[in-house]
């Protein structure tokens, strides 16, 4: 392999981080320290230029400031909400726990308060990395006596299917990222992009996907209960 396939391998699996920010001392601060820590860094001075780098390329999460002129951070992060879950951390100046909750309730992941330590903007980084479902393999996975097909998002065994709404699927493929690791509520309700009513929503959608997955809801195998820790799913391959 030549030295150009083996630094362009190297560089595909570091995570892909894009700063937006319009305060070029700072933009430049935390691309440097990001790309310091082994991160692959993009910047834009602005909401219109973030756009043209999520057009063209994919990232594994953006550091937005809020104060922008024009476009702000949190208008930016709402309209990307859309149709894009890529995680968001937040910079800003306002650190008012309106302001921090404004900045969640548009879709942010986490909210770091200006100043701020440059190490903690890594940690922050990290845990938002970390929370975040990997991408479920186009492989099938055994979930007791079903067997769930990404590829059609079913369930399904030798005499019947099943179908899987939204929410299950994210909360399913979230648990599936995950396997074998118990996951507290709080984390599944950001994994999933819920609300503020997530933690009770994702005890819900549990419920519901425990109906169509385990043969007694009363003794669940599959998708079990963690005491004090959260929900664990046990799979198998095919």
């Amino acid at each position: 392999m030549s030295a150009d396939m083996q630094i362009a391998d190297k560089l595909a699996t570091r995570p892909h981080i894009l700063v937006v920010d319009d305060d070029d001392r700072i933009r430049q601060l935390v691309t440097r320290f990001l790309h310091e820590n082994g991160f692959v860094v993009a910047s834009a001075e602005s909401a219109g230029a973030a756009r043209e780098l999520l057009a063209h390329l994919d990232f594994d999460a953006m550091v937005v400031d809020i104060m922008m002129p024009g476009e702000t951070g949190l208008e930016l992060t709402k309209s990307i909400r859309a149709h894009n879950d890529i995680p968001v951390l937040m910079l800003t100046a306002l650190g008012e726990a309106d302001d921090r909750i404004a900045g969640l309730e548009t879709g942010a992941d986490d909210y770091l308060p200006k100043p701020f330590e440059p190490r903690e903007l890594v940690l922050r980084l990290n845990a938002i990395l970390r929370r975040r479902p990997k991408p479920v393999a186009d492989m099938r996975v055994r979930l007791g006596r079903w067997v769930y097909d990404p590829a059609v998002n079913i369930l399904q065994n030798d005499s019947d299917i099943q179908a899987l709404t939204t929410v299950e699927t994210t909360l399913l493929k979230a648990l599936i990222s995950r396997a074998g690791e118990a996951i507290s509520r709080e984390d599944l309700a950001r994994m999933c992009n819920l609300d503020d009513s997530g933690e009770r929503t994702i005890d819900v959608q549990v419920t519901r996907l425990r109906r169509k997955i385990e043969q007694d809801t009363r003794t669940p195998l599959v998708l079990q209960t963690v005491r004090g820790k959260g929900y664990m799913l046990r799979v198998d391959p095919v």
